[in-house]
Order: C-alpha cells, then structure tokens, then sequence
C-alpha cells in the first residue's frame, strides 16, 4: 500500500511563488513516475507536470512550462513542485500522483495513488 501526502499549498498574491513537497510511504517508490494534477472549481482535474525516477526526464503542461520545476529529493519518495509567477489561474487543489513501474505510455497517464491534495490560492 502507498500513501501519498501533499504539503506546502496556501494563499498567495498574484506573481509570488509556492513550493509544493509530496511525501510517499509503504513502499519502496525508487521506480516509480511521479506527477502533479490540479483540479480548479468548475473544471476537470488536469495534468501539470511528471518526472520519471532519475530526474532527468521531465513533462510540462502548456499551461506549466517556464513557471513551474518539477524535481524529486534525494530519497525517491519525496517530491517538489516549484511554482513561480502565480496567476490567479492557477488556482486549485494540486494533487500529488504515482505511477508504478511497468506502465507504459505518455507520462501524462497511468497513475494509480492519489494523494488528498493541498490548495493552493493566487488572489489578484
């Protein structure tokens, strides 16, 4: 069993900055794909970013890209979302998500853990 927590969401003014951190347990996670979703009121839940076990590959939505970092910590069970240059957008819940090794396909899908998720609220 994996258990996935988020952390680190809150209230900012548009153009700040927050750094989000996923924790997982119950397994060894070293080979697991890691990603964040968001999901903002009235509106489906939507990928943000992914990165595989090693960090170096990595995947953007459209609406991400130049603001956002994804990276994973040092023990493979923790990961990071840098987020830069908030937009009132960019309010949601972002959940942390995990895709076990030997799914295949976009990185964009195949996750089967969940975490709550955390709010994150960019004010104007």
């Amino acid at each position: 069993q994996v258990q996935l927590l988020e952390s680190g969401g809150g209230l900012v003014q548009a153009g700040g900055s927050l750094r989000l951190s996923c924790a997982a347990s119950g397994r060894t996670l070293t080979n697991y794909v890691m990603g964040w979703f968001r999901q903002a009121p009235g509106k489906e839940r939507e990928f943000v970013a992914a990165i595989t076990r090693s960090g170096s590959s990595t995947d953007y939505a459209r609406s991400a890209q130049g603001r956002f970092t994804i990276s994973r910590g040092s023990t493979q069970n923790t990961m990071y979302l840098q987020m830069d240059s908030l937009t009132p957008e960019d309010t949601a819940v972002y959940y942390c998500a995990l895709r076990p090794p030997g799914t295949s396909g976009s990185l964009r899908s195949g996750y089967s853990y969940w975490g709550q998720g955390t709010q994150v609220s960019v004010s104007s």
